[in-house]
């Protein structure tokens, strides 16, 4: 459940970001931009990889994240010298 809502309310601010580049406050050609719309985009972005680290943690913590840990190969057990024959 909070895998869920974690990535709920991390998508929430995304969509405040792209209403802010769609009303107008952050054009990228030509660049301009009002201050408002600058830090609302970054606190938003900010929001949302706090959210989506947590979702990240969850899945993590769950195993869905496996295939992104090297697998660690088992090594061969070592042989024990054998001792020489004694010459006589």
């Amino acid at each position: 459940m909070m895998l869920v809502l974690s990535l709920l309310l991390g998508i929430i601010p995304l969509l405040g970001v792209v209403w802010i580049l769609t009303s107008g406050m952050i054009t990228l050609w030509p660049f301009s931009a009002t201050v408002d719309g600058l830090f609302m985009s970054l606190i938003l972005l900010a929001l949302a990889g706090c959210f989506f680290l947590n979702a990240y943690w969850e899945m993590n913590d769950a195993g869905m994240l496996t295939f992104l840990h090297k697998k660690k190969v088992a090594a061969a057990p070592a042989k024990a010298p054998t001792p020489a024959p004694k010459a006589s």
